[in-house]
């Protein structure tokens, strides 16, 4: 059993493996849109799941809700953070960017 593995070439230099993208899963086709504070010291935010998109489109997405919300926000595991509870807007634009929304989370 060999565990070696080329490190160092005199041709090409230090060789660098590369890196796995990390793989989400795909969902139902239905975005969700859930309330959270927790661990946020009393702060509430928006959390939007399932839009099937990768990585760019995502945080394109992620500026355009909020430039429409009025506020800030992030993107985190290919979950996009909108804070405040800004729910009902961003189902409005999601709805009218044909996406099936739900309201999840109490």
């Amino acid at each position: 059993m060999s565990d070696s593995q080329l490190v160092y070439s005199t041709e090409t230099g230090r060789i660098v493996p590369e890196k796995a993208k990390p793989v989400r899963e795909k969902g139902d086709g239905i975005v969700r849109i859930q309330r959270q504070t927790k661990g946020r010291k009393g702060k509430g935010v928006c959390l939007v799941t399932g839009l099937d998109l990768d990585d760019t489109a995502l945080k394109l997405m992620a500026a355009e809700l909020k430039k429409v919300c009025g506020c800030g926000g992030a993107v985190k595991d290919g979950v996009i953070e909108i804070q405040g509870d800004k729910r009902d807007q961003i189902k409005a634009y999601l709805e009218k960017k044909s996406y099936t929304v739900k309201l999840a989370g109490g």
